[in-house]
């Protein structure tokens, strides 16, 4: 068996698929993702929030065991916290009930702990290029920072799951704080050189497609358009 055959692999909308009573998680459309390993019964899940005791209930559904958390970035809509006069369950809710470790980008943090209040203990500091493996499926932590300073990606078995770093008709805001245009620029290229047949699965729902191969990404996205980083900054820059 290969690991594509192994490869567990699911992605839920918030407002559709979770949260669907939730008008805040129906707005913000988050794609929140399990990636894992069929066989083992192992899986992680990628940016939990708004109904985590839901998404744990799925997880448990599929007969599947959660075995971390993997944190994109530390905006409350993707690992919770206070966002516009909202309290978004997330990580620190779901650590009240499952003891898994939560793996971060090192840079992003004391930003994880300042948003979610979760203690540093319970957090697995990751720098670019790391893999974890949940039963045989390798998942690789890209570095993509811009967005926020330890925005990451994680790429597995060919789908390359981006928050907020890439979307399929856009990129992340880089004017706040901890964003950063020119560092942005720079994720967005390391993104480009992945094979054309990575499928990009995004942090939002905000095309119509939920995912598509990164050629096509590439020719469809304005943000690939600039034609070098002086161009970008004149165009993205403060």
């Amino acid at each position: 068996m290969t690991a594509d055959d192994r490869f567990y692999f699911r992605q839920l909308l918030s407002g559709r698929d979770f949260a669907v009573r939730n008008g805040l998680a129906a707005q913000m459309v988050n794609y929140v993702y399990l990636l894992g390993d069929k066989v083992n019964k192992e899986c992680v899940i990628v940016d939990p929030a708004y109904a985590v005791d839901e998404l744990v209930g799925i997880v448990e559904a599929d007969g599947m065991k959660l075995t971390g958390v993997l944190a994109t970035h530390y905006h409350p809509d993707h690992i919770g916290g206070s966002m516009m006069g909202h309290r978004i369950d997330g990580i620190a809710h779901l650590l009240e009930t499952c003891d898994v470790p939560i793996h971060v980008n090192a840079d992003e943090v004391p930003w994880v702990i300042r948003t979610t209040e979760v203690d540093q203990s319970h957090l697995v500091a990751h720098d670019a290029g790391d893999t974890l493996t949940v039963g045989e499926i390798d998942i690789t932590f890209v570095h993509t920072p811009g967005h926020t300073p330890g925005s990451q990606c994680f790429l597995a078995c060919g789908c390359l799951v981006t928050g907020d770093t890439l979307f399929l008709d856009g990129c992340g805001r880089t004017d706040l704080p901890g964003s950063d245009a020119e560092q942005m620029y720079e994720s967005l290229q390391t993104l480009s050189r992945l094979p054309d047949q990575t499928i990009v699965y995004p942090g939002h729902q905000y095309s119509a497609p939920p995912s598509a191969p990164m050629a096509t990404v590439r020719t469809s996205n304005y943000f690939y358009r600039t034609r070098d980083k002086d161009a970008w900054m004149e165009w993205c820059g403060p």
